[in-house]
Protein backbone atom coordinates (compact mmCIF):
# COMPACT_ATOMS: atom_id res chain seq x y z
CA UNK A 1 0.00 0.00 0.00
CA UNK A 2 1.46 3.37 -1.05
CA UNK A 3 1.45 6.61 0.94
CA UNK A 4 -1.65 7.80 -0.93
CA UNK A 5 -3.59 4.59 -0.32
CA UNK A 6 -5.65 4.27 2.84
CA UNK A 7 -7.55 1.67 4.83
CA UNK A 8 -11.18 2.58 4.15
CA UNK A 9 -14.33 1.07 5.61
CA UNK A 10 -17.64 1.15 3.76
CA UNK A 11 -20.90 0.01 5.33
CA UNK A 12 -23.93 -0.25 3.04
CA UNK A 13 -23.34 -1.51 -0.51
CA UNK A 14 -26.78 -0.80 -1.94
CA UNK A 15 -27.86 1.14 -5.03
CA UNK A 16 -25.87 4.20 -3.96
CA UNK A 17 -23.21 2.68 -1.73
CA UNK A 18 -21.88 0.08 -4.14
CA UNK A 19 -20.83 2.49 -6.92
CA UNK A 20 -19.54 5.03 -4.38
CA UNK A 21 -17.37 2.40 -2.71
CA UNK A 22 -16.37 1.13 -6.13
CA UNK A 23 -14.73 4.44 -6.96
CA UNK A 24 -12.62 4.16 -3.80
CA UNK A 25 -11.65 0.63 -4.78
CA UNK A 26 -10.72 1.79 -8.28
CA UNK A 27 -8.52 4.49 -6.72
CA UNK A 28 -6.43 1.76 -5.12
CA UNK A 29 -7.57 2.04 -1.52
CA UNK A 30 -7.83 -1.03 0.70
CA UNK A 31 -11.52 -1.52 1.49
CA UNK A 32 -13.17 -3.26 4.43
CA UNK A 33 -16.89 -3.69 3.76
CA UNK A 34 -20.09 -4.77 5.46
CA UNK A 35 -23.60 -4.78 4.04
CA UNK A 36 -27.04 -6.28 4.48
CA UNK A 37 -27.74 -9.13 2.07
CA UNK A 38 -25.32 -10.34 -0.57
CA UNK A 39 -22.03 -8.53 -1.14
CA UNK A 40 -21.82 -7.48 -4.80
CA UNK A 41 -18.82 -7.83 -7.06
CA UNK A 42 -16.14 -6.53 -7.28
CA UNK A 43 -16.01 -6.38 -3.48
CA UNK A 44 -16.11 -10.15 -3.04
CA UNK A 45 -12.79 -10.53 -4.82
CA UNK A 46 -11.13 -7.16 -4.19
CA UNK A 47 -12.20 -6.06 -0.71
CA UNK A 48 -12.11 -7.53 2.79
CA UNK A 49 -15.64 -8.61 3.79
CA UNK A 50 -16.24 -7.98 7.48
CA UNK A 51 -18.77 -9.82 9.63
CA UNK A 52 -19.90 -6.69 11.48
CA UNK A 53 -19.75 -2.90 11.50
CA UNK A 54 -17.47 -3.14 14.53
CA UNK A 55 -14.96 -5.19 12.56
CA UNK A 56 -14.99 -2.59 9.77
CA UNK A 57 -14.23 0.12 12.35
CA UNK A 58 -11.40 -1.90 13.87
CA UNK A 59 -9.72 -2.46 10.51
CA UNK A 60 -10.23 0.90 8.75
CA UNK A 61 -9.01 4.42 9.48
CA UNK A 62 -11.95 6.17 7.78
CA UNK A 63 -15.39 4.55 7.86
CA UNK A 64 -18.14 5.51 5.39
CA UNK A 65 -21.80 4.73 6.03
CA UNK A 66 -24.47 4.71 3.32
CA UNK A 67 -27.76 3.26 4.58
CA UNK A 68 -31.43 4.22 4.10
CA UNK A 69 -32.61 6.09 7.22
CA UNK A 70 -31.91 7.39 10.73
CA UNK A 71 -32.63 4.11 12.60
CA UNK A 72 -30.32 2.28 10.19
CA UNK A 73 -27.46 4.69 10.91
CA UNK A 74 -28.04 4.35 14.65
CA UNK A 75 -27.93 0.56 14.36
CA UNK A 76 -24.72 0.67 12.32
CA UNK A 77 -23.06 3.04 14.78
CA UNK A 78 -24.19 1.67 18.11
CA UNK A 79 -25.63 -1.75 17.40
CA UNK A 80 -28.55 -3.48 19.03
CA UNK A 81 -28.93 -6.82 20.81
CA UNK A 82 -27.02 -9.40 18.78
CA UNK A 83 -25.10 -6.86 16.67
CA UNK A 84 -21.82 -5.01 17.01
CA UNK A 85 -21.72 -1.37 15.94
CA UNK A 86 -19.01 0.97 14.73
CA UNK A 87 -18.64 2.57 18.18
CA UNK A 88 -17.55 -0.75 19.66
CA UNK A 89 -14.86 -1.06 17.00
CA UNK A 90 -13.63 2.47 17.69
CA UNK A 91 -12.81 1.80 21.33
CA UNK A 92 -9.09 2.41 21.90
CA UNK A 93 -8.82 3.73 18.31
CA UNK A 94 -8.52 7.49 18.67
CA UNK A 95 -8.15 9.57 15.52
CA UNK A 96 -10.34 7.55 13.19
CA UNK A 97 -13.12 9.27 11.23
CA UNK A 98 -16.74 8.28 10.60
CA UNK A 99 -18.38 9.75 7.49
CA UNK A 100 -22.15 9.28 7.22
CA UNK A 101 -23.31 9.77 3.62
CA UNK A 102 -26.89 8.73 4.44
CA UNK A 103 -29.70 11.31 4.33
CA UNK A 104 -31.09 11.39 7.87
CA UNK A 105 -32.39 13.53 10.74
CA UNK A 106 -30.04 16.50 11.47
CA UNK A 107 -30.85 16.46 15.20
CA UNK A 108 -30.10 12.75 15.49
CA UNK A 109 -26.90 13.34 13.51
CA UNK A 110 -25.65 15.80 16.15
CA UNK A 111 -26.40 13.29 18.90
CA UNK A 112 -24.63 10.48 17.03
CA UNK A 113 -21.60 12.69 16.40
CA UNK A 114 -21.32 13.63 20.06
CA UNK A 115 -21.09 9.98 21.05
CA UNK A 116 -18.45 9.20 18.41
CA UNK A 117 -16.37 12.28 19.21
CA UNK A 118 -16.42 11.24 22.89
CA UNK A 119 -14.46 8.16 21.79
CA UNK A 120 -11.72 10.40 20.42
CA UNK A 121 -12.74 10.08 16.78
CA UNK A 122 -13.98 12.48 14.12
CA UNK A 123 -17.47 12.61 12.63
CA UNK A 124 -18.73 14.13 9.39
CA UNK A 125 -22.24 14.08 7.98
CA UNK A 126 -21.96 14.10 4.20
CA UNK A 127 -25.33 13.40 2.53
CA UNK A 128 -25.30 13.23 -1.25
CA UNK A 129 -27.49 14.35 -4.13
CA UNK A 130 -27.47 12.99 -7.66
CA UNK A 131 -29.08 9.58 -7.39
CA UNK A 132 -27.84 6.30 -8.81
CA UNK A 133 -26.71 7.97 -12.02
CA UNK A 134 -24.55 10.44 -10.10
CA UNK A 135 -23.17 7.68 -7.88
CA UNK A 136 -22.10 5.62 -10.89
CA UNK A 137 -20.63 8.64 -12.69
CA UNK A 138 -18.84 9.95 -9.58
CA UNK A 139 -20.65 13.26 -10.11
CA UNK A 140 -22.53 13.51 -6.82
CA UNK A 141 -23.04 16.75 -4.93
CA UNK A 142 -21.84 16.14 -1.37
CA UNK A 143 -22.91 18.42 1.50
CA UNK A 144 -20.57 18.16 4.48
CA UNK A 145 -21.00 19.11 8.12
CA UNK A 146 -18.12 18.86 10.55
CA UNK A 147 -14.76 20.14 11.70
CA UNK A 148 -12.84 21.82 8.87
CA UNK A 149 -9.61 19.94 9.50
CA UNK A 150 -11.41 16.60 9.62
CA UNK A 151 -13.24 17.40 6.40
CA UNK A 152 -9.96 18.27 4.69
CA UNK A 153 -8.63 14.82 5.58
CA UNK A 154 -11.64 13.17 4.01
CA UNK A 155 -12.15 15.46 0.99
CA UNK A 156 -9.74 13.62 -1.36
CA UNK A 157 -11.88 10.52 -0.86
CA UNK A 158 -15.15 12.42 -1.34
CA UNK A 159 -13.69 13.89 -4.54
CA UNK A 160 -13.48 10.35 -5.92
CA UNK A 161 -17.26 10.05 -5.49
CA UNK A 162 -18.51 13.53 -6.34
CA UNK A 163 -17.80 16.67 -8.35
CA UNK A 164 -19.22 19.25 -5.95
CA UNK A 165 -18.01 18.71 -2.38
CA UNK A 166 -18.88 21.58 -0.03
CA UNK A 167 -18.29 22.09 3.69
CA UNK A 168 -21.58 23.71 4.74
CA UNK A 169 -20.80 24.15 8.43
CA UNK A 170 -20.75 22.23 11.70
CA UNK A 171 -21.93 18.67 12.24
CA UNK A 172 -25.58 18.39 11.22
CA UNK A 173 -25.41 21.24 8.72
CA UNK A 174 -24.83 18.82 5.88
CA UNK A 175 -28.12 17.12 6.71
CA UNK A 176 -29.85 20.51 7.01
CA UNK A 177 -28.58 21.37 3.53
CA UNK A 178 -29.90 18.07 2.17
CA UNK A 179 -33.34 18.74 3.69
CA UNK A 180 -33.31 22.20 2.08
CA UNK A 181 -32.41 20.57 -1.21
CA UNK A 182 -35.32 18.13 -0.91
CA UNK A 183 -37.73 21.00 -0.16
CA UNK A 184 -36.68 22.65 -3.42
CA UNK A 185 -37.02 19.37 -5.33
CA UNK A 186 -40.45 18.65 -3.85
CA UNK A 187 -41.76 22.14 -4.61
CA UNK A 188 -40.51 21.92 -8.19
CA UNK A 189 -42.25 18.57 -8.66
CA UNK A 190 -45.46 20.04 -7.24
CA UNK A 191 -45.15 23.10 -9.48
CA UNK A 192 -44.66 20.99 -12.59
CA UNK A 193 -47.67 18.86 -11.64
CA UNK A 194 -49.86 21.92 -11.13
CA UNK A 195 -48.66 23.47 -14.39
CA UNK A 196 -49.44 20.37 -16.43
CA UNK A 197 -52.84 19.98 -14.73
CA UNK A 198 -53.60 23.60 -15.57
CA UNK A 199 -52.59 23.03 -19.19
CA UNK A 200 -54.73 19.91 -19.45
CA UNK A 201 -57.83 21.56 -17.96
CA UNK A 202 -57.32 24.55 -20.26
CA UNK A 203 -57.52 22.23 -23.24
CA UNK A 204 -53.85 21.96 -24.20
CA UNK A 205 -52.00 18.69 -24.67
CA UNK A 206 -49.88 18.35 -21.47
CA UNK A 207 -47.36 16.16 -23.29
CA UNK A 208 -46.71 18.91 -25.85
CA UNK A 209 -46.70 21.55 -23.13
CA UNK A 210 -44.03 19.60 -21.32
Amino acid sequence: MTATQQKIGFIGLGIMGAPMAGHLLDAGHQLFVNTQGNTPEPFISKAKICASAAEVARQADIIFIMVPDTPDVEKVLFGEPGTHGVAEGLKDSRGKIVVDCSSIDPIATKAFAKRIVALGCGYIDAPVSGGEVGAKAASLTIMCGGDEGTCERVKPLLDKMGKNVTLVGAVGDGQVCKVANQIIVALNIAAVGEALLFASKAGADPAKVR
